[in-house]
Formats: structure tokens, C-alpha cells, sequence
């Protein structure tokens, strides 16, 4: 939360007054040196390959590529990967020293699974190279450009537009423009002493018309042009920053940076993903004929990888395979999340966990915010107003709920605080431009900044997580990392000078991006460290949700959209953003159910817990200075839908929790585009307004007041099922559908099975040992499939195989179930004890005589037509339902459907 409303007049020197997004306290292209002065601008010409210079060598070809007006030299790497991507790099001499991010950013064993290249076409001019079954590479040599083709398409092409550019580490001259070794900005003034150092990547999509990616902004699913009216004249921005109410449909960057876009057109689709931490600006130019993109990164080097899986889950899998896979969560971090800035004390905690059991509403964790804390020093209590920390969390820890505490980066300079002077005491902080400890301001007052790109630091920060560290600690008891960007109020744009320092004397402009995943990093590390001393044989799965996040983020844990509001086009935003965030490899994200600031009514609250239960993470959440939200304040008919809304989620537990698995094995979103299920349809490409959750279900949620009917879009080639009632509804472009404040429209889709669990219970701990229900969604072929994951919800044991995965499959009548195997993952050895209680058909085919199950060739059930769900309203009965098969959830087993 960029809270900048603060009750210290000294603060308040620092920090905004008003409640608004203040455009003028961050740059935009024009404003910023290295992006003003590469911004279409054509100098690709000047660069050239030396033929002569090339080498290939198996899988790697290097060449010198010169600037030849300036007679400068780089050097040129192109690689081919098994995992089905070309790395192209472009650097200076070793010897200049170029920043490069670290290895631990990503994960290992990419780097030597090598696919060969083969030489296939070389003349004076230009080198064919092909690489596994499908991918070309063209490489012309003057001027330099490079040309990938997929499946015999032309699929991306560098420098075509003759924008690429690569500024060289020079000696400062007398002439050097205005901005090269020195820049101002509203008063702060940035040194600048290696000078320029920007590049610029031209990268083109021929015969796409959609990209994606490049999160964080409130904007559109399918980037629009940056060339057109205000506010979309500016490119897209990549610099973490801390945003306060931010707009709902701007191009400005926001808390984190995923270099990453996805173009995708009919049969094909490509990624891109540029491996660098410093700021970052990204154009993008649309024509009838492709997509072009201007990207300008202020220093670093040119290491791009282009993904060439030809479809979109090849894509997000070949990304998974460099910067890593989900994380699995803890299951209790999949439930209902409380939050408020702030709750004041035991009492208030006391009463509102009471208020969801006396209302019957599920929640699993409740959150405090920094008034909690000592004086804003992290990892302390309010005495005063806490007396109890241990007693509380042990309150809720036996209704099965967990707690969080927030916990910042900045750390109050005080040295009888203990993490400060030890800190400083050992040299942790980051440093200015003069090699002193950076003081920055924020919500202690004056603070220091660890310096979380050091491993040792990172270290020595994770220690400060164990139960005689953190005093007033519980297992129970996990983190929240906001401000992480990192917030300076006294800085420029709200952050750190670039020039400050960081370990191995590198410049914060270098790896800005990263601070706010290495901090997350150092966090998520300290409660693994207090879980394998709880339980070393299993240890316990981290949740820390941070705000800042980068590429990789997606190992340590989830994030949030930060500083949204109590509006319908935020409600609305989210959708996009989230769906975003999925197609670049962070699918555990939500946004704060019903807005961070201002006060929504009951119409907007209770639309916002509908469409929230399919947010992967999924918190309410309000400002300080907001009247008191808490989901039964709205009125008996309001807490009413917002329980059946919450309860909704609490049943689609075990299909979230699958999904979640085979995001944390695969790299697959949970929310998915239309197109990424139907990826031929072209109407699809820019919906944004509704999405499906995994491969099973669709979800439209109503995102402005007063509608009473809504246009759903069902694609065809599907049969679909209305979640609600089970009716079978046609398939086609626009369907029209009546609408009441009860619920929104979704959608089971034919062909997949949905596993549930629909008992109420207070907290997914109550959920343990509930039976099953199966939703089995026929298709046009009478067939469906699915599978549940099961583990313990909170260990490391699932990495030793303690673990149980089902495949349940529908087809010639008979519905069987049988181990899940899935390549490359070891095969489970969990039993649990549960059963399968119901078995739900949507879409049997009807019959005069009726229905029955003979479950092992042997017991004969009847199926009755019946409600959906065991909570569904009277009327809704268009399910065939078997009631109390007792089927083993652990063993296999086969139903046949016969008639009676």
C-alpha cells in the first residue's frame, strides 16, 4: 500500500495530501535522457555483422557486430535451447564490465541443454540456420538484423525497422549533450558517472495484430498502440514504483516489471523475454501487417530470449523452464483473506474473527498493518495494543486461521532497535553515492535500506524470522512485504536515487527491478528457515505476499495490484491485469476485494466478492481512513450474497489447489484469456471482459451498477453448462443473459470435470476430511476429463512424493478413476482416507427409462435428476446426480452408466 497519507507533520513534508494520482511526480519518456534520445529514432543502420568474424560452434554462433561510425565493437551470441527457445546476447568487451542479472534470478540447468544448430544457407549477405523441428534463424549482416521463423512463419524480427541501438561506455567529453553524465529531476539530481549506456531492441511481430505482457499497468488484455491519442502517445514503462491511486487505464508502470510479451495470432504464437532489471520503456506500433515494438533500457546488456513453442502453453512453458514455475502454496492461502489498515488491537482482532463465525461466512487469515508494530519497527509489537501476540495468534490458530504481519523494507534508524544496529553494525545497508549509508525517508521517519542484493544479507535477513528472533511469533504467523519497489518519500519518483550503491559497487539503476524479488526472496527464506527448525523431516511452505515483484517472483510467493479503488473501473481493470500477470508467468496475484481507497457501496462490494473468488489470491482489503468494510456491514440481503459468494470459492477448493499444482509443475496461469483455451478463434484474441478459470470453468463477471441482463460470449466448439443451475445453454458469440444481484454468470464447459467440496465450513482446516463432489461437463463426444490433487496443504513432504493425484475420465458411458501421471514429476504415494460423496452429469443424453450407476460392475445406484449443487436453489435441477458412491478418493475405480 503507497500509503502517503500520514498523521507526522514531518512526513507530511514528503508525501502527498490528497487522495489522487499525481502524474507530474513521475517522468515520462520525453522527460528521461536515455529515452528521449533513442525513442524512434533510426540508428540500426550504423550496425553491422563481420562475416568473417563468425563462429558456430554446435549450438552457439558468436560474431563481432560493429558500430561503425563510432568504430566500436560488440560481441554478438546467438544460442539454441532445447527447452524451445534462441538466446540472443550483445555486450561489449568483458572488460567494460556491463551489469548482467545475477544467475539467482533464475533457476539452473537451462544453461546446457543445448539444442544444435544446423548451417542450411550462407551467402555474402546473410547465414540460415535451423534448429530442432521448427525454428529458423536468419541472420543479414549489413545492416544487422536477425529473423526467427516458426512453423515456416515469420514469427519475429530484430532491427528491421533499423531501431536498434547500443550506447558504448565512453570517457566524458566537453560536447556531450545535456542528460549524458548528469540528469535533474524535481529537484534530485542523479550523477550519472558511467555515463550513457542505453539500448535500444527493435523487435517485430509480422502478421500479428495482438501482443501481451509486460505487466504491471492498469490497462488492456491486448496492448494497445503507443502511438495514438493521450494517454497512449507515452510507451509503456518498467520501473517499479510506488503508485498511489493509480488510474484505470493509463500506460504508466506500476509496483512490479515483467519484461516478458506474448504475440499470438491463428497457429502461432511467440514470446519474448528481455533479461534486464534497469528502467525500461516499451512502444508499441500497430499496422494491418504486424506489430512493432521499441524497447529502451537504460543500462545492462542485450539478453533476450525468444520463445519459440509455437502455442501459447509452449510458450509459458519454455519460460517456466528459465525463470522457474509457481511456487505451490500452503492451501490455507488459497482461502479468504481479512485485511484492513488497520485493526487496532487484540479486542478488535478478537471481534472480527468472531463476526465471520457468528455470520457464517469462511475466512482463513487475518492481516495487521503497521500500526501493529512498535513505533513502525518491523518485527516488534505494540505492547500497548498487542500485550499478547503469542495468546491471539494461538486463539485463531485453533479455529484453524493463521495471521499476518506486514513487515517493509525501510528500517527506522534508531540503534536501540535491534535489527537496525545490528544491521548497521555489520554493513548491510544499501549505500549512496558517496559510500555512506542511504537515509531515506518513510513511514519510521528516517530510514536505512537493507541491501537484499547481497546473498549474505539476504541471509542474515532470513534469520531474523525464527520464533526467538521475531519474539511475539508463531508458526501461525506469516508476512507481508509491501513498499518494496523500493518507497522512498523523499526520493525521486518516490524511490531510490540510481545512483546510490548496491553489493559489488553496482548502481541501483542497474537492478532496481530486482529489489523488490530479492527482498521477498530474503523473507520467503526466513520462514522456510523457522519451518524446517519446527519440523525438519517436512519444514513449512512460505506465504509471503509481496507488492514489487520481477521475474521469478513467481518461486517466492504472490503479489497484489497494490493502491486500487473503490470503483467500477477498477473492479473492471482487474480482470485484465490479473489475466496479464498470468500470461507472464505470475498466476498467483489478486487485487484488493472492494478497493483499497474509498468507500464502496453494497452493489459494488458484493460484486467485487463475486468476481474475487476466482482471484488466485483473494483479500479484501481498505484504507486506513475508509469506513469499516467487513463483509456482513452491508446489510442482511448484501451479507447474504457475499457468503454465498465466499462459500463459492470454499467449494472450488480442491479444482484451485489442482490448478495450482499443475501451475507449479508446468507454468500454466490459473486465469487464462479466452484464447489461450480456444487460440484458432480470432474474435477472441482482445476479450478481456470475461475469462476462464483453468481449462473447466467461465466466469462474466458485471463490472457497472444497475445491470439487470449482460452479453456473455460462449465460444463455439464447446458445449457449455450453466454453473448455477446445470442447463445445457448454446454456444455462440453473444449470448444475452438475465441477471439479479444473486450471483454473476459462469460456466462449466463440456469436456472437463470439476472437482469440489460443498459442505460449509469455517476455514479450509474444517475442510480436511470432507468428502468430494465430481462435476462431470460432457462435451459433444459424451466425454470428460479431470484429476484432483491432494496433499498435506502445508509441508515440503509433496517434493518427497507424499502427495495424491487422480485422473478421472468420462467416456463409453463409464467414468473411471486412476493414478495421474505427468512427465517428468514423480508419481505420489499419498493415501487419504476421503470419498468421492456425489457425482454430478451435466449433458447425458436423455432417456426414456432413466439412469443408473453399477459402481464396480457389481452395486446399482440410481442417478435422479437433481440441483447441481448441494446449496443450489430449488428449480435448478438439469443434473443426473449419483448420491453417496462412497468411491475411494485413493484407489481406482470405474462407474458404469447404464439404463435403468
Amino acid at each position: 500500500m503507497g500509503r502517503r497519507v500520514l498523521r507526522s507533520a514531518i512526513l507530511l513534508v514528503f508525501c502527498a495530501s490528497a487522495l489522487a494520482f499525481k502524474e507530474h511526480e513521475f517522468k515520462k519518456c520525453a522527460q528521461t535522457s536515455f529515452c528521449s534520445r533513442n525513442r524512434n529514432v533510426q540508428q540500426g543502420a550504423n550496425f553491422e555483422i563481420v562475416p568473417a568474424s563468425i563462429v558456430l560452434n554446435t549450438a552457439t554462433l558468436t560474431a563481432t557486430l560493429i558500430n561503425q561510425p563510432a568504430s566500436k565493437h560488440l560481441q554478438l551470441t546467438v544460442a539454441s535451447h532445447a527447452d524451445g527457445f534462441v538466446r540472443v546476447q550483445v555486450d561489449e568487451s568483458p572488460s567494460v564490465g556491463r551489469y548482467q542479472v545475477p544467475t539467482d534470478v533464475l533457476i539452473s540447468g537451462w544453461e546446457n541443454k543445448k539444442q544444435p544448430f544446423t548451417e542450411t544457407g550462407r551467402t555474402s549477405s546473410k547465414l540460415t540456420l535451423a534448429t530442432g523441428e521448427d525454428t529458423k534463424v536468419e541472420l543479414t549482416f549489413q545492416p544487422f538484423t536477425l529473423a526467427i521463423m516458426v512453423k515456416g512463419q515469420p514469427a519475429l524480427l530484430v532491427n528491421s525497422r533499423n531501431l536498434f541501438n547500443f550506447e558504448h561506455r565512453r570517457t566524458k567529453q566537453d560536447n556531450d549533450p545535456a542528460g549524458y553524465w548528469e540528469e535533474t529531476w524535481q529537484g534530485h539530481t542523479d550523477s550519472k558517472p558511467k555515463g550513457p549506456e542505453a539500448m535500444s531492441l527493435d523487435l517485430v511481430f509480422p502478421g500479428f495484430q495482438h501482443v501481451y505482457g509486460i505487466p504491471e499497468r492498469a490497462t488492456a488484455l491486448s496492448l494497445k498502440a503507443t502511438n495514438g491519442a493521450a494517454p497512449y502517445g507515452e510507451p509503456y514503462r518498467l520501473y517499479n514504483l510506488d503508485v498511489f491511486e493509480y488510474l484505470d487505464d493509463h500506460p504508466f508502470g506500476l509496483y512490479g516489471s515483467i519484461p516478458v510479451m506474448l504475440a499470438h495470432k491463428k497457429g502461432l504464437t511467440v514470446g519474448v523475454f528481455w533479461l534486464n532489471a534497469a528502467e525500461m520503456f516499451v512502444d508499441v506500433v500497430k499496422s494491418r501487417s504486424e506489430v512493432g515494438t521499441q524497447w529502451i533500457a537504460e543500462s545492462g546488456i542485450v539478453d533476450l530470449f525468444v520463445f519459440t513453442g509455437g502455442s501459447a502453453p509452449g510458450v509459458l512453458a519454455s519460460y517456466a523452464k528459465v525463470a522457474g514455475t509457481t511456487a505451490l502454496p500452503q492451501l490455507f492461502s488459497l482461502g479468504y483473506h481479512q485485511c484492513r489498515w488497520n485493526y487496532k488491537d487484540e479486542a478488535d482482532v478478537k471481534a472480527v474473527d468472531g463476526g465471520f463465525d457468528s455470520h457464517e461466512i469462511p475466512y482463513d487469515v487475518l492481516w495487521l498493518d503497521i500500526e501493529h508494530t512498535n513505533g513502525k519497527r518491523y518485527l516488534t509489537w505494540d505492547s500497548s495494543l498487542f500485550p499478547s501476540p503469542v495468546a491471539m495468534q494461538e486463539d485463531l490458530a485453533s479455529r484453524g486461521r493463521q495471521m499476518v504481519t506486514i513487515v517493509d523494507p525501510h528500517v527506522k534508524r534508531d540503534h536501540s532497535y535491534y535489527i537496525f544496529a545490528e544491521a548497521e553494525q555489520q554493513g548491510h545497508y544499501v549505500k549512496n553515492k558517496n559510500n555512506n549509508d542511504f537515509d531515506g525517508w518513510c513511514w519510521p521517519g528516517s530510514s536505512s535500506y537493507l541491501d537484499v542484493t547481497s546473498p549474505v544479507v539476504r541471509e542474515w535477513w532470513a534469520a531474523q524470522f525464527t520464533v526467538d528472533k521475531y519474539k511475539g511469533s508463531t508458526k501461525h504467523l506469516y508476512i507481508w512485504n509491501d513498499m518494496n519497489e523500493p518507497s522512498v518519500f523523499n526520493g525521486p519518483e518516490i524511490t531510490m536515487p540510481k545512483d546510490n550503491l548496491h553489493f559489488g559497487g553496482v548502481e541501483h539503476r542497474d537492478n532496481h527491478n530486482l529489489y523488490g524479488v530479492y527482498y521477498h526472496m530474503g523473507t520467503a527464506e526466513g520462514l522456510k528457515l523457522r519451518g524446517s527448525q519446527l519440523d525438519p523431516e517436512n519444514g513449512d511452505r512460505p506465504f509471503v505476499l509481496s507488492r514489487a515483484f520481477f521475474s521469478g517472483t513467481q518461486r517466492v510467493g504472490p503479489i497484489w495490484t497494490g493502491d486500487n479503488a473503490a470503483q467500477w473501473s477498477h473492479l473492471k481493470v482487474s480482470v485484465p491485469m490479473l489475466l496479464t500477470l498470468g500470461l507472464t508467468g505470475l498466476p498467483n496475484s489478486g487485487a484488493d476485494v472492494g478497493g483499497f481507497f474509498g468507500n464502496p457501496d453494497a452493489e459494488l462490494m458484493t460484486r467485487w466478492y463475486q468476481l474475487g473468488i476466482y482471484y488466485p489470491f483473494f483479500r479484501g482489503h481498505a484504507h486506513l481512513e475508509t469506513q469499516r468494510r467487513e463483509p456482513w456491514l452491508f446489510g442482511p440481503d448484501h451479507t447474504a450474497r457475499i457468503r454465498a459468494a465466499i462459500r463459492g470459492r470454499y467449494a472450488l477448493m480442491p479444482y484451485i489447489y489442482t490448478l495450482f499444482r499443475f501451475a507449479n509443475t508446468t507454468g500454466m496461469p490459473i486465469l487464462r484469456p479466452l484464447w489461450f483455451e480456444f487460440p484458432e478463434a480470432e474474435d477472441l484474441f482482445a476479450v478481456e471482459e470475461e475469462f476462464m478459470v483453468g481449462p473447466g470453468m467461465l466466469v462474466k463477471p458485471i463490472t457497472a451498477p444497475g445491470v439487470s441482463s449482460t452479453d456473455v460470449i460462449l465460444p463455439a466448439g464447446a458445449r457449455w453448462y450453466d454453473a448455477a443451475t446445470g442447463a445445457a445453454v448454446t454456444a455462440k458469440n453473444r449470448h444475452r443473459v438475465q441477471v439479479t444481484m444473486d450471483a454473476i454468470p459462469v460456466y462449466y464447459r463440456g469436456g472437463h470435470i470439476v472437482p469440489r467440496r460443498e459442505r460449509p465450513r469455517r476455514s479450509t482446516a474444517a475442510q480436511a476430511s470432507d468428502p468430494y463432489t465430481l462435476v462431470v461437463a460432457l462435451d459433444d463426444k459424451s466425454e470428460a476429463s479431470g484429476s484432483l490433487y491432494v496433499d498435506d496443504g502445508h509441508s515440503f513432504a509433496f517434493q518427497r512424493g507424499l502427495y495424491l493425484h487422480r485422473s478421472f475420465s468420462f467416456s463409453n458411458l463409464k467414468l473411471t478413476s486412476s493414478v495421474h501421471v505427468e512427465p517428468g514429476v514423480p508419481d505420489g504415494t499419498l493415501t487419504v482416507p476421503t470419498t468421492i460423496e456425489r457425482v454430478v452429469f451435466l449433458g447425458l443424453p436423455p432417456s426414456r427409462r432413466g439412469y443408473k450407476a453399477l459402481i464396480g460392475g457389481k452395486r446399482s445406484e440410481p442417478l435422479e435428476a437433481g440441483p447441481l449443487s448441494m446449496v443450489a436453489a430449488p428449480g435448478s435441477e438439469h443434473a443426473l446426480v449419483l448420491r453417496k458412491p462412497d468411491l475411494p478418493v485413493s484407489h481406482d475405480w470405474v462407474i458404469e452408466i447404464v439404463t435403468a
